[in-house]
């Protein structure tokens, strides 16, 4: 009996984590419908495509539309990566605006929190499923000003923990990945912190590693968690982030 292709669905494919997981994904014989409300601008899609040869363009504007256009197209699917991001705004609380908290709220807690919510109706009826959200680790050590990005990445995390224990009869991990110190053009712009000597000089004094962290390398544990059959891996927040925050040495 031939088996069926595994069918992955990857939020906002475009940047953060996306491209790397749409690579890894098709690398690993996925069928990957790649999600980006950008993608209704043709030329955008057409370039994502002719890098990420082989996913297939999906458009949509809520959680619940994205899992019926999903299964509409695929029948099924097995692994979701809610892949989100919006800009880090750093600013003392007096000066922060309250737009910008509820903004960074929607993007970061309430769409994933909607995504998953549509697809338990689906992935029950299908019996399994992996999801992986991509989160941060950035509160392990919070910076002054970041009271917004952290508050949302912090209520992020805690999803994860609190679908995981709720799906788990039903034979649905939920796992996240956390980082920090990953490149991408969304968060470590490659002008800044790759080309420009001081921004390298940042990441190398505080990144054990001395670098940021390759999209390659978080697609191979993106694919980890979308293939994995382990139904006792679930609720786990993995933190990618080379190593950082090291512990400061003591004083002698």
């Amino acid at each position: 009996m031939q088996q069926l292709q595994k069918v992955a669905l990857v939020t906002n494919a475009s940047d953060y984590a996306g491209p790397p997981a749409v690579n890894a994904l098709l690398a690993a014989g996925f069928r990957v419908l790649a999600h980006d409300e950008r993608f209704a601008n043709i030329a955008r899609w057409q370039d994502f495509a002719t890098v990420h040869v082989g996913a297939e363009p999906l458009v949509a504007h809520s959680g619940e539309s994205l899992i019926e256009a999903a299964w509409s197209v695929a029948g099924r699917v097995d692994a979701i990566v809610s892949n989100d991001h919006h800009p880090a705004t750093h600013v003392p609380t007096p000066d922060a605006s309250l737009t910008e908290l509820r903004e960074s709220l929607e993007v970061l807690v309430e769409r994933p929190f909607a995504l998953v919510r549509a697809a338990i109706k689906r992935l029950r009826e299908q019996g399994v499923g992996n999801i992986v959200m991509i989160t941060s680790c950035r509160t392990r050590l919070p910076m002054s000003g970041g009271a917004i990005p952290d508050a949302a990445r912090a209520a992020a995390n805690a999803l994860v923990r609190s679908f995981a224990i709720e799906l788990a009869p039903l034979n649905i991990s939920v796992n996240a990945i956390a980082p920090n110190f990953l490149y991408s053009e969304a968060y470590f712009p490659r002008a800044l912190f790759v080309d420009e000597p001081r921004g390298r000089a940042y990441v190398q004094s505080t990144v054990p590693v001395q670098r940021l962290g390759h999209p390659s390398e978080i697609g191979e544990l993106i694919a980890y968690l979308a293939t994995t059959p382990s139904r006792f891996l679930t609720g786990s927040i993995i933190d990618f982030a080379g190593g950082w925050p090291a512990a400061q040495p003591r004083p002698s």
